[in-house]
Parts: C-alpha cells; structure tokens; sequence
C-alpha cells in the first residue's frame, strides 16, 4: 500500500483529495499548519473514510519538524497543497507569499532528498498561463506573465521543479495546473472554509444564498463573453482529487516533469453559474453589476485532452453537480467548521 503525504491536507483541495486516496486504497497521511484551515476537517476525513487519518499540525517551511514526520511516517510520494493562496492578499503582501509558498516547497524537496523519497505531484494553477492568447489552453501554450504574486509563485515553483528532476534522475515530478474548483463532497461535511469575506465566486455567492451577504457583486459585463461576463472552467473538486490518484498512478513508474491541466474544458459564464445554482437550489440570488477588477479577463477555459489521454481521467460532473453540492454543504456548515 502506497503512503501518500498530503501538505495542507486540511485544506479545501487536500482534505477532498484525502477522502478519494483513502477510498482508492492509499494511505494518507495529513500535514498542515491550520493557517487557512481546522483541525475539524481532519476528523471529518476520519468520520468519511472509518478510520483515523494521521494528521500533523506541521510548517512545511520547519525542516526539524517535517524530517521527523517523514522518519516515522515514512511516506513514499507526497502531494504538496500547501501555499498562500488570496490573489488579492499576495499582491499586499508578496514578500510573504514569496517566502511561505517558495521555501516550504525548497524544504520539502530537501527533506524528500535526505529520506529518498521521489514521487511529488504540485497543486498548481491555470494562473501560471497568465493572459492566454486563445482558448482552450493546453499544456503547450506559454506560462509566466502572471498577474500577481501567488500566480508568480506557482510558476516559480513549477520552475525549480523541472530544474530538480532535471538534475535528479529518479524525480518523479507532475505539475496539475487546476482551473476553478468549486462544489464539496456529497455528504456535506468536507466544504471550503475561507477567512474573511471570499474572493471566489461559489463562495462569496455561498454567503449571500445563505443570507450573510446582502448581493453579489458581479465585476464586469462588457467582456467580450456570450452574455458579457468573465468565462471560467470551473471543476467539482472531487472531481479534482480524482485528477490527483490518477497523477500518482501515472508517475509510478515515471520520472521527468509532466504537466496536465486540470478542468472540464467547458467555460462557464458568472451569470451562468448564478441562474444554475438558482435553478437548481431553487433559490434566488441579487447582483448587482460593478465595473472589472484589474487583471480580470474575458475567459479562461481548458484543453483537459492530456489528462483524458494520459492519465486516462475526466472530469465527469456538471455545473448543476457543483452548485448542488456547495449549497448542501453551506446548509449544513452554515457558519463553516467549528473551531
């Protein structure tokens, strides 16, 4: 049995993937340092899978405390989720998104050398494509001019991988470049969780469904869209962590550096996204229209054909499948996890 080391494994993405790995036969081992995430979601996972999940209350940036997780736990790959991850906040503060993303990413690969593990799959971002000439957008289109710090991050970080399994031939590296995750599991237990008032549109759209928010601000209806709003590939998140064991099956017995993203291929507008989860919620959500963000930009939309042909994976679940499964969680987590 493979043991599986997931960094920021409380969080929205790694506590999602935990559940999957677990059903698919994996041993998991959770490590995170709660800056973004409870430890309610850990035994949540273990409500899920029937049994208890260890779990680390560790920096990835702490060599002492990760080498001495590593000689007891013992993990043969590791699935690094861990990062700061508020555009916004990255670009008012990008000395620490700098320091927390990179370093914690350079001290678990050091750690990694030292215990002779090679396998390592990275939670990155369609972000790192920055302003994309045209949509789809494959693998072979060009990354770096991104728009903020935490996109600089991922790309930086994706750079010194390559850099590392270039130089170590026994590397195992695959890069998931994610689109836009959103929805929960079906139990609603395992839900995202974020600080403060979200910047994300299933989120924010989350709180005004649930009557915390009065609207929801909609920046933008001039693009150059079906119905002039910005266009996303959204993605179930367990659809997601399904993405996640079928990289690590595929890098088994791989070295070098792949890179896959990960979405549905399907670009979906915000105001599409709104009446789907009226629809389907049967519940009606105020907007208002406001100007663009900087940065923001017409669509942003996958090419998945990779992941289907390589790692043999789709992303089999609908929009209607993501808004349903987010309001279930919102209804039973109304104030998100206790603390």
């Amino acid at each position: 049995m493979m043991t599986v080391l997931l960094t920021g494994g409380t969080g929205f993405i790694g506590s999602h993937t935990a559940v999957e790995l677990e059903k698919q036969g994996y041993r998991v081992i959770l490590a995170d340092n709660l800056v973004n995430s409870k430890t309610e979601a850990a035994r949540r996972i273990n409500q899920l899978v029937g049994k208890d999940v260890p779990f680390y209350a560790v920096d990835c940036c702490d060599k002492e405390a990760l080498c001495r997780l590593f000689a007891k736990e013992k993990p043969d790959a590791v699935i690094h989720f861990a990062g700061l991850k508020a555009v916004g906040e990255s670009v008012s503060e990008p000395l620490r998104y700098y320091r927390n993303n990179i370093d914690s990413t350079l001290t678990l690969l050091e750690v990694m050398k030292e215990y002779g593990v090679t396998r390592f799959i990275f939670s990155s971002s369609a972000t790192v494509y920055g302003v994309p000439a045209s949509c789809p957008i494959d693998e072979s289109m060009p990354a770096g001019g991104c728009s903020n710090p935490y996109g600089w991050t991922k790309y930086m970080i994706e750079r010194i991988l390559m850099d590392a399994s270039h130089a170590d031939s026994s590397l195992s590296v695959a890069l998931l470049r994610y689109f836009n995750p959103i929805g929960a599991h079906e139990s609603g237990l395992l839900l995202e969780n974020p600080n403060g008032i979200p910047n994300n549109l299933m989120p924010y759209l989350l709180q005004v469904a649930s009557g915390k928010l009065e609207r929801l601000h909609v920046f933008g209806n001039d693009y150059h869209t079906h119905d002039g709003t910005g266009v996303r590939d959204y993605i179930h998140v367990m659809d997601l962590a399904g993405g996640h064991a079928a990289a690590l099956r595929y890098m088994a017995d791989r070295t070098g550096t792949e890179i896959f993203n990960l979405g549905t291929g399907t670009g979906y507008s915000v105001l599409d996204v709104i009446h789907t989860f009226e629809e389907v919620n049967g519940i009606k959500i105020p907007y208002v229209m406001d100007p663009r963000r900087p940065g923001d930009i017409d669509a942003n939309y996958a090419d998945p054909q990779k992941a289907e042909r390589l790692l043999h994976w789709h992303a089999e679940r609908g929009l209607a499948d993501m808004c349903r499964d987010a309001w279930n969680a919102q209804k039973k987590n109304p104030d998100g996890y206790p603390d």
